[in-house]
């Protein structure tokens, strides 16, 4: 079977909600992503085989498959096709998936693994809650009522359920977030992000433009103390997560370049990593949250390595219990995780996340002169997606 090799990897800067990217439509800022991954590789665009996106919130701007419509908002030809993917969170990290198993195949030889969100324009939840506005029912089925009586998906009970299970203390939370908003600030001070960032065009909610490009993520607070962090009130009574120890809501695109060997002589060009291992398990709906660990055992025992042999880990910090609680269900090395920072203080603008997470991770074992890295992140349902990649 072929190999599947990562040769571009870039996302935009973060934008808040509201912020410095929010006047850009999504198809748009996807778009502009996939220019970058053809400047960044110097493909010929007719040699793209297949877009495949992932996106949340897939309603108004981000509906009616937004991988086609970036494509045709793009410089690709007409006759590159398009797909949409949703899984949650995961969305853009299973597109990868997709992807690799494509070029690994033989199916495809060069396709594009990407990702956009724009929570400022469709919020979190809006599929839903317009549906509901409009009478037109929920996901939660009678089967599925049936099967978990009188329970709630939620994923912030789900955080705090694991809190609990795991006895971590607001404080341990508060610090947590304290430490990943520093790491991304020394990241962003010491130009560690110069590389992935695809410059944008300042588009501010009422679409007027100042001339700027956006380049540094928004969502840093450079000015974070752990007193700033410790007044932020709890989100529910007796808990112990805060806004300050949850993934910022974020407007962004990500994406990378996957090929196979034939892909390679076509482009002409080196790989920057290796697709080593991909695994993806579903796992406890109600905790919600969880998946990551088992998933991560799993990945690390089809791919006959161990925890100690992976050299950088990106685990997303939906919220700050799960990567805590990760760190001590793998035994991981601390120092190895999240070393640029997370979702906590850089964003996690959802369908985005996955191949932002892994163009950092990329990056991040090219500045360390590092070999393995993994990706993992909780996702709604109860899933988790798990990439090992090897540097080039």
């Amino acid at each position: 079977m072929a190999e599947a090799y990562i040769v571009a990897a870039v996302r935009t800067a973060g934008g808040r909600r509201g912020g410095r990217l929010a006047g850009w439509h999504p198809v748009d800022m996807a778009g502009k992503l996939l220019n970058a991954l053809l400047d960044r590789t110097g493909a010929d665009p007719a040699l793209i085989d297949d877009v495949i996106m992932g996106c949340v919130q897939q309603a108004g701007e981000q509906s009616t498959n937004i991988a086609r419509n970036a494509v045709l908002a793009s410089r690709l030809p007409e006759s590159v096709p398009g797909t949409s993917v949703d899984r949650q969170c995961g969305s853009s990290q299973q597109a990868l998936h997709f992807a690799a198993q494509a070029v690994m195949s033989g199916a495809m030889d060069v396709v594009i693994a990407a990702g956009v969100e724009s929570m400022t324009r469709i919020p979190m939840f809006a599929p839903g809650k317009l549906a509901l506005q409009n009478g037109l029912g929920e996901y939660m089925s009678p089967a599925i009522k049936l099967r978990y009586p009188d329970t709630e998906f939620n994923q912030f009970v789900g955080a705090e359920m694991i809190a609990r299970k795991f006895g971590f203390s607001r404080d341990d939370l508060d610090q947590y977030a304290h430490a990943t908003t520093m790491r991304a600030i020394e990241a962003t001070k010491g130009g560690r992000f110069e590389k992935e960032i695809v410059p944008l065009e300042v588009r501010l909610a009422d679409g007027s433009v100042n001339g700027e490009l956006h380049t540094v993520d928004e969502g840093i607070r450079f000015d974070v103390t752990m007193d700033s962090i410790r007044g932020v009130k709890l989100l529910q009574d007796g808990g112990s997560i805060t806004a300050a120890t949850s993934s910022q809501i974020c407007d962004g695109a990500s994406g990378v370049m996957v090929v196979n060997e034939r892909g390679l002589k076509a482009l002409g060009i080196a790989p920057l990593a290796r697709v080593h291992q991909m695994t993806v398990l579903g796992h406890d709906p109600v905790v919600m949250l969880d998946a990551p660990w088992p998933a991560t055992e799993l990945a690390l025992r089809k791919a006959g390595m161990n925890i100690n042999n992976i050299d950088l880990f990106e685990v997303n910090e939906a919220f700050a219990p799960v990567p805590l609680a990760w760190l001590k269900a793998t035994g991981a090395d601390p120092a190895r995780l999240n070393v640029n920072g997370g979702a906590i203080a850089l964003g996690h603008p959802l369908g985005c996340s996955g191949t932002k997470l892994m163009t950092t991770l990329i990056h991040a074992l090219h500045q360390g002169n590092k070999r393995y890295g993994l990706q993992t992140m909780c996702e709604g349902g109860g899933m988790a997606n798990v990439t090992i990649i090897e540097r080039c």
